[in-house]
């Protein structure tokens, strides 16, 4: 049942952080920094290394992405309750977790549709016109 709730949410929870990614890049040579971004994040968000036995400052580092939240939902709900003692706190946190995607799912979404609406500003030409510049200057 964990996981009909966990995924949706991640999901929605990551989404608009590509979106967002995806408005700021502007050149394709670009996406290896993107990339670099991104494997650091996992890094760090206790993917490969659990979070709990890393230096206390990558485990808050770990914590403000939610990809830490993803994994540790997933991880709960596929892995045996007994491996939740190898986590912070000891369990698998499943209300913490909620809020924290939920929270980021909401944020991320905002910034996307604000990045997305500056794009399409910027691509249909609809740039206000400088002071100055108008009839006049034509």
């Amino acid at each position: 049942m964990t996981l009909c709730w966990v995924l949706p949410l991640g999901i929605v929870a990551m989404l608009p952080i590509g979106v967002i990614l995806g408005v700021v890049v502007r050149h394709p040579r670009q996406l290896s920094f993107v990339s670099l971004l991104l494997m650091g994040m996992t890094a760090v968000s206790g993917i490969f290394y659990p979070l709990a036995l890393q230096a206390p400052y990558l485990q808050v580092t770990g914590q403000l992405f939610p990809l830490y939240w993803l994994g540790l939902g997933m991880r709960s709900a596929m892995l045996p309750a007994e491996l939740a003692a190898t986590e912070i706190g000891g369990s698998w946190r499943p209300v913490e977790t909620a809020a924290v995607l939920g929270l980021w799912a909401a944020a991320a979404t905002a910034l996307a549709l604000l990045a997305l609406r500056r794009m399409s500003h910027r691509a249909a030409g609809s740039r206000p016109r400088a002071a100055g510049h108008g009839r006049a200057a034509r």
